[in-house]
């Protein structure tokens, strides 16, 4: 006949048992039992943790040398023991602490969250509400970041980022006094680059990117400032983040936002962004956080306006043509619109956007990218 195993094998080993954070470490030893770990101290007194309770600070390897346990019957306790072989008899009596079953477990909760991004989008559907821009609430600020680096670098790809000290510094006043008014915390982040379209557009992240070709074309500071308070009413109501999500999926989305953007039309998402647009009800919202925007910065909207009323000059001029793929006006409402929108708007105090001297750094802000000394 065969006899069992015996419970404990090459045991007891020596191990430092800490009551809890901060009392004194104690000696004692350790057995495998038949139903958890036999923690012996000094005194006779012994401890019990059951193997479905184990914690270990790292995943037992296969060449361990120690191992680092606490237990969900004792709050606040850890344990230390040393040897390889404690270690190895361990990891077969509980293989969930094993590498393997740590893998397995990062695995399934990624399945949970990709399963639980699926529920979320079919009960906002059903509820009525826009499941783009639920999930885009819900996202970490540093997957939006990566996610708007990798829209930016599409979208300016073959055009130089302006960086004259001058006028970098002109333009992040400009920054800081129209986000004094802007709601949900959002921390913008403006680019300038060497690109003759008049253009400027908002991607994931809080960014922005201006044009020279904008600011080339804009009559005065009042007018950039109203462009660029457009761009962030975009970023406060995330729409490129909800644009991206409805146009690739959530998957497709996942991997650019998880690094992965070397694949298929992902590196490609800034273009994708261009040509999806935005709706025009999304167009007006923004408008509304403009004039928002500039009234809480005491900056009058009639700049804007202006700005609108020399662009309606402008299409009907150019017809269909319009100044490119990526006219910031393309998806937008008709600027006759917007600038009958601005005109109705009540005076209040108001002063210039920057100083003639700031205004004239930030119009020459890609000057030394053009011609560098």
């Amino acid at each position: 006949m065969t006899s069992a195993p015996a419970a404990n094998p090459a045991f007891p080993s020596y191990c430092r048992f800490i009551a809890r954070r901060g009392a004194t470490p104690v000696d004692g030893t350790v057995s495998l039992g038949a139903s958890g770990i036999e923690i012996d101290l000094p005194g006779g007194s012994r401890h019990t943790w059951p193997y479905a309770k184990l914690r270990s600070e790292e995943p037992i390897r296969r060449n361990a040398i120690d191992v680092l346990l606490t237990s969900g019957d004792e709050p606040g306790a850890s344990l230390f023991v040393q040897g390889g072989g404690f270690a190895a008899a361990l990891r077969e009596r509980a293989p969930r602490l094993s590498v393997r079953a740590a893998w397995l477990r990062e695995k399934r909760m990624w399945f949970f969250i990709l399963a639980f991004m699926a529920g979320l989008i079919a009960a906002v559907y059903l509820l009525g509400f826009s499941p783009s821009k639920s999930i885009a609430q819900h996202l970490p600020n540093s997957w939006r970041e990566r996610l708007g680096d990798a829209t930016r670098s599409s979208m300016t790809k073959g055009h130089k980022e302006c960086v004259d000290p001058a006028g970098l510094a002109a333009l992040t006043r400009l920054t800081e006094r129209l986000s004094q008014g802007a709601s949900g915390n959002v921390p913008f982040h403006i680019h300038v680059y060497d690109w003759p379209l008049m253009n400027a557009f908002a991607v994931p992240g809080g960014q922005i990117v201006l044009t020279s070709g904008l600011l080339d074309k804009s009559e005065s500071p009042d007018e950039a400032a109203g462009v660029l308070a457009h761009e962030m009413g975009h970023g406060i109501e995330l729409h490129p983040e909800s644009a991206i999500i409805r146009g690739v999926g959530l998957g497709a989305t996942l991997e650019v936002m998880l690094g992965n953007t070397t694949g298929g039309g992902l590196a490609n998402v800034g273009l994708m962004l261009a040509q999806l647009g935005y709706s025009r009800d999304a167009e007006r919202e923004a408008d509304k956080h403009a004039l928002e925007l500039l009234k809480a910065a005491d900056i009058s909207p009639k700049g804007l306006g202006n700005f609108f009323t020399r662009v309606t000059k402008m299409e009907a001029e150019d017809g269909d043509e319009g100044p490119g793929a990526f006219s910031w006006f393309r998806t937008h409402p008709p600027a006759a619109e917007r600038a009958r929108v601005v005109s109705e708007q009540k005076d209040y105090p108001s002063s210039p956007a920057l100083s003639a001297e700031a205004w004239q750094s930030l119009k020459s802000v890609c000057k030394k990218t053009r011609d560098p000394e």
